[in-house]
């Protein structure tokens, strides 16, 4: 069979048309929950693709977006602007306020996908390591349980900070911290 012909299912049809119809319905109104949809979307396959080879590997990355995120939201008005201006699902929305009578004019706080993507790729890694563990019959405490309660706890506090002070917040300053600590917490444990 050459390589170019691929196999034509019913969901794989029904899952075009779904996804056609969601981005055709984001791209006419503009909605932000179609937009979320989309960007989740573009998260999970994002994370599925990228692996590390390591929690070293894994840290090091964390810690130097850290750098990167630091001082491109505190340091600069670059990222508060780019994310601003583009209207595409490359961020997840969130309401502060809902206007019903004129929807644009709606305030809402962003988290980009970079905030997402990466910290999952290790909350993936830890998910990867457990299955290892598991398929080596060693019994121990599950790297993954921790990670996601850290990168969840990690979310809680980006959102809760940006509430309380109305600004602009570098993710990273919270979530790489909550991945990398909970990697050690799991070491420990």
């Amino acid at each position: 069979k050459p390589r170019w012909q691929f196999e034509v299912t019913a969901v794989k049809v029904v899952s075009w048309l779904a996804a056609g119809s969601l981005t055709g319905y984001y791209v006419w109104t503009k909605n932000w929950i179609a937009s979320n949809i989309l960007a989740m979307s573009f998260a999970t396959s994002a994370i599925t693709l990228i692996h590390l080879d390591s929690f070293k590997t894994g840290a090091i990355l964390l810690a130097g977006l850290f750098i990167y995120d630091i001082f491109w939201v505190f340091g600069t008005n670059v990222m508060v602007k780019v994310a601003k201006s583009f209207d595409v699902p490359v961020k997840l929305l969130f309401p502060r306020n809902l206007n019903f009578v004129n929807p644009k004019a709606s305030e809402f706080c962003l988290l980009g996908l970079g905030d997402i993507v990466i910290p999952g790729v290790f909350v993936a890694l830890s998910h990867r390591f457990d299955g290892v563990m598991a398929a080596n019959k060693k019994k121990m405490i599950s790297f993954f349980a921790i990670s996601m309660t850290f990168y969840i706890l990690g979310l809680i506090t980006t959102m809760t900070v940006m509430h309380v002070f109305k600004a602009a917040q570098p993710a990273l300053l919270y979530l790489s911290p909550a991945c990398i600590l909970s990697a050690v917490l799991g070491g420990l444990l």
